[in-house]
């Protein structure tokens, strides 16, 4: 397949002569995708959940990996079959009832690639207006633009133009990043940072918690849609191996060294909490503002491409009957309208619009682990045609996986805290069993964790018969 032709496989079958490469290929995507500058910025956010610099970093490894995994092993579902991920989810919600995992997932897809184009813009005026003599409005602009063509140019184009396109991002902003690193490194203070002291068990869970979901998690619903290319021959061990070190080794660096700047300076740290990509600008020279700006956006840009592009078949697998393409421009144009509000119009909406998708996010951890169970429990190849029959093997509603999704989602919701709105304050009702929503384990955000457990273990345990049941047919 030429490097720029429209791929024009959606949520159909990959035919086998097309499923060519190596797990290493895997890589580049994943890497790209999570090569963002913003991990510098989330150093900062762990060492705010009053831990230490040694704390921090191990809970930066021990979360960025176990999140990583959880991706890895889902694109073990790609690979075993070749459709993309929230088809495969059909196997364990019924062909119809897959739309609520559907409809979240492409909620969060959408969401999140308006916030990572909108970061990518306004941080782009950020570093201009350190420069001077140009017009804000104008750097807000060549930001958009910038950011808006590359993310629907790799999103609406499909399959090979973003695996092409990842790699040349990945090689560009980690060699930008490197020099980032150069210039700031005499701005760490080591006797600082290693003097801080170690906090609490609780804040070390809460900032290894934060690293899982907001590293990782995330991209769990999107796993299988590049895997689904590889050969069934390829090693599983491969695949979750590339996966996992290309999602991973970027983002493990910068938290730990953005760990070290936030811990050496509590006036970056405090101006981090306020402005992510901006206030990494204070550290340098002028003359790399620009190159800055660069790979601001295009590490954000890794990831947003990822976003429209699965948002484009999540919705066409939910039941929209129009082409891959077709909807992801669709996608795009509700992007463009999202980052247009937020940059130029919104006051205060930003922060809501994250907790939204915060709280969103429970219910589809549950969904990751749940179909993270089911690919590990299933043996034997999917039934590829009955993904797409209601009155198949895997039936039209399960209604089992549904209703332990809807308790994994109420559970979570109630462990966890969400400070960015105030019709959001519901959440945490279950926290006065360990000491309310001003105590210890607040803002340790286990219900996370609850909700993962409940996804894997409950789906073990109520659908271990039912998918023996299906490979035996």
């Amino acid at each position: 397949m030429p490097i720029f032709e429209l791929e024009l496989n959606g949520p159909n079958l990959i035919q086998e002569s097309e499923r060519t490469g190596n797990a290493r290929s895997l890589f580049w995507p994943w890497c790209g995708a999570n090569v963002s500058l913003l991990a510098l910025s989330y150093g900062a956010f762990f060492l705010g959940f009053g831990i230490s610099f040694r704390q921090a970093t191990c809970a930066a490894i021990i979360g960025t990996i176990l999140s990583f995994l959880v991706v890895g092993f889902s694109s073990l579902a790609g690979k075993k079959s070749n459709a993309p991920t929230m088809i495969l989810s059909r196997a364990a919600f019924g062909v119809k009832g897959n739309i609520v995992p559907g409809a979240l997932s492409y909620l969060i897809f959408v969401g999140w690639e308006t916030v990572l184009v909108s970061l990518a813009t306004l941080a782009t005026g950020t570093v201009f207006a350190r420069l001077g003599h140009i017009n804000h409005n104008l750097s807000l602009i060549i930001g958009f633009v910038i950011a808006v063509s590359l993310t629907v140019f790799g999103g609406v184009l499909g399959f090979a133009t973003i695996m092409k396109i990842q790699k040349w991002l990945t090689l560009v902003t980690v060699v930008m990043t490197i020099v980032y690193i150069a210039l700031t490194f005499d701005n760490v203070d080591w006797s600082v940072v290693s003097s801080i002291k170690d906090g609490t068990s609780q804040g070390f869970i809460g900032a290894l918690i934060f690293g899982i979901t907001g590293i990782g998690l995330g991209w769990v619903n999107s796993a299988a849609d590049y895997s689904r290319y590889l050969p069934r021959t390829v090693s599983s061990k491969a695949v979750v191996g590339w996966t996992v070190l290309g999602a991973s080794s970027v983002p493990i660096v910068l938290v730990i060294y953005g760990s070290a700047l936030a811990g050496s300076s509590k006036e970056l740290s405090d101006a981090i909490a306020m402005d992510p990509i901006g206030a990494l600008t204070t550290l340098l020279p002028t003359w790399f503002l620009i190159p800055f700006a660069l790979v601001a956006i295009l590490g954000l840009v890794g990831g947003a491409i990822l976003d429209l592009y699965s948002s484009g078949l999540t919705l066409v697998s939910i039941g929209l009957p129009v082409k891959r393409h077709i909807a992801a421009s669709i996608d795009a144009c509700i992007m463009l309208a999202g980052t247009i509000y937020i940059v130029w119009f919104a006051d205060n909406f930003f922060f809501p619009f994250q907790g939204f998708l915060i709280t969103l996010g429970v219910p589809v951890a549950v969904w990751s682990a749940i179909f993270v169970a089911d690919v590990i429990m299933r043996k034997a190849p999917y039934a590829e045609e009955d993904l797409f029959i209601p009155q198949g093997r895997y039936g039209a509603w399960n209604k089992t996986s549904l209703a332990l999704m809807a308790v994994g989602s109420i559970i979570g919701w109630g462990l966890v805290t969400n400070t960015f709105a105030a019709w959001l304050s519901w959440q945490g009702y279950f926290l006065g069993f360990i000491g309310g929503k001003e105590g210890p384990w607040a803002y340790a955000n286990v219900g996370v964790i609850a909700a993962l457990a409940i996804g894997f273990f409950g789906h073990i345990v109520v659908s271990r018969k039912s998918i023996k049941s299906q490979e035996s047919v």
